[in-house]
């Protein structure tokens, strides 16, 4: 890589209110959530994604979201979006019930990962986000795509990249604006980074995906660097790593925000964001769970803090 293929700015996703809090066995309470999503904003973050309109049956930490959506809308953010996760077509219109702007559908690139995760295929998934993305394109509501398990599934290991290049396209095909590519059990390296995003690239042009890459193995980083190489501008993160994925063993969350934010800074990569800020943020939620962050830039961080302060 040369520096000349570095883009100049960065636009990062935060995740964490919904893809990290929702693996949490507490429930969070929802003031909590809408603090939480606050924090973010003030800390510089402009695409914040709020919650999930899921069934609470299945996902309970998400069963006050048109609560959460509701009291952020309520006083936003100026120039924050707050996308929201809707599976089906009666999410989708109890987000839009809510004000809902912005509404993210996800697939997976593997058949079992999607029968283990959503109880049907991958077809029947994509089926089903066909009302959703046609609602939203009447209510002029922006849909985003996720596709799961673009580098590796629990249950059938390595993934084809011309598997994910296929959703990819499915999933632009209905008006998804973006689609997110999410190493959901952190086993890619930027080798195999690469050759996925060759394929997808062949369908989507970099313009419209979104590197989503979890940091099990610690690859996460590297993954990040190596999309960077090929176009790729648009990372989600989850603030002091929050998250992880009931359905890999041992699976932690998604890049720590903090730790995206820092490599970014270091190669002269805007993104918009206080870093300090969002370290005293990852270290409130982190505190708010009864643990540390899980991020090493924030620990590193807060850290050198203490030790300037015994100093002084």
């Amino acid at each position: 890589m040369t520096t000349s293929n570095l883009p100049s700015s960065v636009r990062i996703v935060e995740v964490g209110p919904r893809d990290g809090l929702q693996n949490e066995k507490q429930v969070v309470p929802t003031d909590i959530k809408v603090e939480l999503i606050e924090r973010l904003a003030e800390a510089g973050l402009a695409t914040i994604e709020a919650t999930s309109f899921v069934s609470p049956k299945w996902v309970p930490q998400m069963g006050d979201s048109t609560e959460v959506l509701l009291r952020v809308l309520a006083q936003p953010a100026p120039g924050v979006s707050y996308p929201v996760l809707t599976p089906n077509l009666k999410g989708f219109e109890a987000a839009l019930a809510a004000g809902a702007q912005e509404v993210a559908v996800f697939a997976a690139a593997s058949e079992s990962f999607s029968r283990k995760n959503i109880n049907c295929s991958i077809a029947e998934s994509l089926e089903r986000f066909r009302p959703v993305t046609a609602a939203a394109r009447e209510a002029g509501v922006k849909v985003r795509g996720y596709i799961s398990c673009v580098a590796g599934c629990p249950y059938e290991g390595e993934v084809a990249p011309r598997k994910v290049a296929g959703v990819a396209a499915t999933l632009r095909d209905m008006g998804c604006y973006e689609i997110s590519l999410g190493d959901t059990i952190g086993t890619g390296n930027p080798l195999s980074i690469r050759r996925m995003l060759e394929a997808v690239m062949q369908e989507v042009p970099a313009a419209q995906l979104a590197g989503h890459y979890h940091d099990t193995y610690g690859m996460a980083a590297a993954n990040v660097f190596a999309s960077l190489d090929m176009g790729v501008a648009v990372f989600d993160a989850s603030v002091g790593g929050l998250g992880g994925c009931p359905y890999a063993a041992g699976a932690s969350g998604n890049v720590a925000t903090e730790d995206l934010v820092w490599l970014l800074h270091g190669m002269g990569i805007a993104t918009g964001i206080d870093l300090d800020r969002l370290v005293d943020t990852a270290a409130w939620i982190s505190a708010q769970l009864g643990r540390e962050p899980a991020s090493r830039v924030a620990r590193a961080v807060l850290a050198k803090r203490a030790q300037a302060a015994c100093v002084n």
